[in-house]
Parts: C-alpha cells; sequence; structure tokens
C-alpha cells in the first residue's frame, strides 16, 4: 500500500452514494466537560511498590503465567520522561487509589516500618507521599485518592477511624498540596475481596461513610466528597455481591460528585475469554453506554444533579487484555471520551497512566503506546463545550463534535470508522486540518499520524502533531482509523 493509501482522509472528486454531510457551523452546543475531563490513574500500589497485575508475554500468542502478579518497585515519580508526557495532558485529576489502597498504612513519619502494622497489607511513606504531591503539582494534576478501609483502620467495635485519614490530609496540607477530591474506599462493591473485613455489608458500608462524610466535612471542607465508586452492577435486580442500590440508600445524598468505574470485560488473567476481532464491534463498544445507563439511574434516584465522573476504566479489568498496549485499543478509548462527554459525563480516568498492558505508557521505560497519541489529539484539539454531531447515518462510522481548546469559532470532529473492511465517506461543508491515525495491523504497537510513526525523539521531545490540510468537499475515511477533523473557518457562534 502506498503512504496514499494509508491516510484516512483523502480527498475524493465526488461524493460517496449515502456519504454522511458535516456542517459545522450550525451544530447545537449540547453541554460542557470539566476541564480536567481526560484524567488518569496512578495505583498506590505503584507509589508504594508491591505486586501487580502481571505485564503479559512479548509474543502475543503465548500463554500467560499462572501467577496473575510480578513485584514492581514504587514508581518514579520524579522521571523526566514520564512528567513530560504527563505534563502534556494537563490538567488533569491524578487518581492515585486502587484496590491497594484500602489497606495501605501511611506511615506518618520520616522513618518508615519495613512491615505494614496488623490490619494493613502495605505501607505508604512520607517519602513516596510527597513524591505523588510533587508530581501533581509539576504536571498541573489534582489529586483525587482514597483511605484506608481494612481491620487496621478500626476501633475495637469495628468502626471506621479517620485517624489514618487525618494523617494523610495533614501532611498534604503540610506540602502546601491540596487533595481535590476523596473517596471512602474503593469498589465497595466488591468489598469482600477488596481488603474490607470480613462479612463486611451494606449495612456497614452506610455506617462507616456517615462517619466519613460527617469527618470530612471538618476535616477537609475544601476536598470534594465522590462515590461511591462502585463497580461491576446490573440493570439486573438478583445481581450477586454488594449492589449500589444498597450502598446508597444510606448515603447517596452526601456526596459532591457520583462516582462509578467501569471496564468492558476482565482480563484472561481472572477468567477472561474475550477476543480481539470483536474488539471494534458496536456490541462492545456500546458497553460504555450500558454501563452509564446503569449508574445514572441509580445517580437519579438517589443523588440527583450531581454530576457523574467515572473515576475508573480501561478496557479489561485484572490489568487489561492483550491488545489493550496496541492500536487497538485506542478505538475504544477515544469512542469512550467521545461517547461519554456527549452523554455529560465529567470527568474520565483511565487506569492506568503507566502499569500493567491497560497503561498509556509502558511500565519499564515510560514509551507512550498507541492510546497516549490518541489522548494527546483529544487534549489538543477537543474542547470542553460539547457539539451534537447528529446521529451517524452509517454503520461504524462513530462521531463527536467539539469546539475547539484554541481557535474562537472553530469545531473539531472525532471520526473513527470503526470497520475494518469498509471506507466511509464524510462531505464537509468547510476546508479542514486532518488528523489520522492509522496502523497497518490494529494490533501493532506503534501507530501513525497521518503516514508518519509517532515516538518521542532522542532527547524524548514530543514530535510535530502536524494536519494534513483538506479541501471542502467528499473525503474517505479508510477501514480502521481514528481522524480528528479541525475546522478553522467554522465561524460556530457556540465556540465563539
Amino acid at each position: 500500500m502506498t503512504s496514499l493509501a494509508l491516510l484516512a482522509a483523502g480527498t475524493s472528486c465526488a461524493a460517496h452514494a449515502g456519504a454522511v454531510s458535516l456542517a459545522p457551523a450550525g451544530l447545537q452546543a449540547i453541554g460542557t466537560i470539566d476541564p480536567r475531563f481526560q484524567s488518569y490513574n496512578i495505583e498506590m500500589v505503584e507509589v508504594t511498590g508491591g505486586r501487580f497485575w502481571k505485564p503479559y508475554p512479548q509474543t502475543m500468542r503465548a500463554p500467560a503465567d499462572k501467577d496473575r502478579y510480578s513485584y514492581r518497585p514504587p514508581i518514579d515519580l520524579g522521571n523526566t520522561r514520564l512528567r513530560k508526557l504527563a505534563a502534556a495532558l494537563a490538567p488533569a485529576y491524578l487518581r492515585v487509589s486502587g484496590t491497594w489502597a484500602n489497606a495501605t498504612f501511611f506511615a506518618d513519619t520520616e522513618s518508615a516500618p519495613a512491615a505494614p502494622p496488623s490490619g494493613f497489607n502495605a505501607v505508604l511513606s512520607r517519602a513516596q507521599w510527597r513524591g505523588v504531591v510533587d508530581f501533581a503539582r509539576t504536571v498541573d494534576a489534582e489529586i483525587v485518592t482514597s483511605f484506608a478501609i481494612s481491620p487496621g483502620s478500626r476501633d475495637a467495635d469495628g468502626l471506621w477511624r479517620p485517624d489514618q485519614a487525618q494523617r494523610l490530609i495533614d501532611y498534604t496540607r503540610s506540602l502546601s498540596g491540596h487533595i481535590a477530591a476523596a473517596e471512602f474506599m474503593n469498589e465497595p462493591t466488591l468489598a469482600a475481596t477488596n481488603g474490607a473485613p470480613p462479612g463486611y455489608d451494606a449495612k456497614a458500608y452506610v455506617r462507616d461513610v456517615g462517619i466519613f462524610h460527617e469527618w470530612m466535612l471538618r476535616a477537609a471542607p475544601g476536598t470534594l466528597i465522590v462515590g461511591p465508586g462502585s463497580v461491576g452492577d446490573t440493570a439486573s435486580a438478583d445481581a450477586s455481591g454488594l449492589r449500589t442500590r444498597d450502598l446508597l440508600a444510606g448515603s447517596g445524598s452526601g456526596v459532591d460528585r457520583f462516582a462509578y468505574h467501569h471496564y468492558n470485560t476482565i482480563s484472561p488473567r481472572c477468567g477472561g475469554r474475550d477476543e480481539p476481532s470483536g474488539a471494534l464491534s458496536e456490541a462492545w463498544l456500546a458497553r460504555t453506554d450500558a454501563a452509564l445507563s446503569t449508574y445514572k439511574s441509580l445517580r437519579d434516584e438517589f443523588a440527583p444533579d450531581k454530576p457523574i465522573w467515572l473515576t475508573e476504566t480501561a478496557d479489561a479489568a485484572c490489568g487489561g487484555n492483550r491488545w489493550d498496549k496496541t492500536f487497538l485499543d485506542t478505538f475504544r478509548y477515544l469512542d469512550q471520551l467521545g461517547r461519554l462527554a456527549k452523554a455529560g459525563v465529567q470527568v474520565v480516568t483511565h487506569n492506568t497512566l503507566a502499569a500493567s498492558d491497560y497503561g498509556l505508557l509502558d511500565e519499564k521505560m515510560f514509551r507512550p503506546r498507541p492510546s497516549y497519541w490518541g489522548a494527546l489529539l483529544w487534549h489538543r484539539l477537543m474542547g470542553t463545550t460539547v457539539l451534537d454531531a447528529n446521529a451517524v447515518a452509517a454503520p461504524d462510522l462513530h462521531l463527536y463534535a467539539h469546539c475547539h481548546p484554541g481557535m474562537r469559532g472553530a469545531v473539531s470532529v472525532l471520526a473513527i470508522n470503526a470497520s475494518r473492511q469498509e471506507p466511509s465517506t464524510l462531505t464537509l461543508s468547510h476546508p479542514v486540518e486532518s488528523y489520522t491515525l492509522h496502523a497497518t495491523w490494529p494490533q501493532d504497537a506503534t501507530v501513525q499520524l497521518n503516514g508518519k510513526t509517532l515516538a518521542l525523539s532522542a532527547d524524548d521531545e514530543l514530535p510535530r502533531l502536524e494536519p494534513r490540510a483538506t479541501p471542502a468537499g467528499a473525503i474517505r475515511l479508510a477501514p480502521a482509523t481514528i481522524t480528528f477533523l479541525v475546522f478553522p473557518a467554522a465561524a460556530n457562534r457556540a465556540c465563539s
């Protein structure tokens, strides 16, 4: 194939039959998103060091090790490359939480114990938390976290005590830092396997959250209360385990932001059986909508009008699917951002920035993966005002429109052709600057922008993300490509 054939936005001479027409000047504003909409997680176990989801072997077809976990040392938050790449996505929320946070002891002394006290599984040192605060300040990220809820954080009667949380809040303040938002615990619907005391139920959660809310209002009135941070709920009334409905019955009104978690599936490490052949299907991509529908209904019932945050998400829980480090998952990632922004979700926190297979960066060298380049383009081109791109009139073509973040009146459109075989055609009313992401094979670990492979320079500088000038008229979107179209002369009133 020639380089021209690899481009998704090659100009054609005439409109294709059934082509979708796009006139950006008339697109109506349908909402706004938080300036930190596109955010990311650094798991607590990354900060402390510990056993986390073991990356898959280099060979995609090789069987996974029977051991789900491998030890990783504490992440180097002072790494220049890591900071540079995180800062390029600013502003963002940095969420430091995850399953391991539920049982992590904060050692509020300069000399941390070698082993955690009884009732905890890990130790967070002052130096490690200082690294988090300094990293967040340097890369323009606001900290979101959760607190220990394991047996070690409780009194003789099993009631949650805020001692540990208070020490973390106080130490953060002493560093002139700030915790922007806090969840009580990570994923309470999975309390049985998440570090909570044996037999922990909805009644105990409601009791503890009441203590948490009262303490937060006294100890950290400037910090948003986010919750419940549930995962795994369905519309079925007979779902097993703790249900968010029961957790919210006595606690929903106390949150400032309604939060949930969503993964399309679980990875093979935890028994998943999904195949990459389905990763571009509407059934796969629409799982984002199904999860939001479930949690939006719960929000409407128990915390009406509270903004919705998706505080943990990726393709597959338990470290990601085998293809999550490749271009194939960039389709889900960007389509998910588009769907959720259009639906009014205010923050989407990707798990993770740089750990296991679902990281935007690889965990050893912090090199960008394809989804990082997609994240960077979204950040630079898709602003906070969301426009209505109308219903898609062609199968497998997904369109999302926002005001451009840096040009008054300009409109940016994200056009995803999820078909593996068929091109799509767009008829444009104005000239555009086009940015097309493409790979020779969807499961490639590298990606091209307008035919040029994206990579850091020898001195770790980001490459220039140069658009291709494309005139008005019909353009062809090649199969399995992602294209950002910027209309500088749209003169859209909602974007002025």
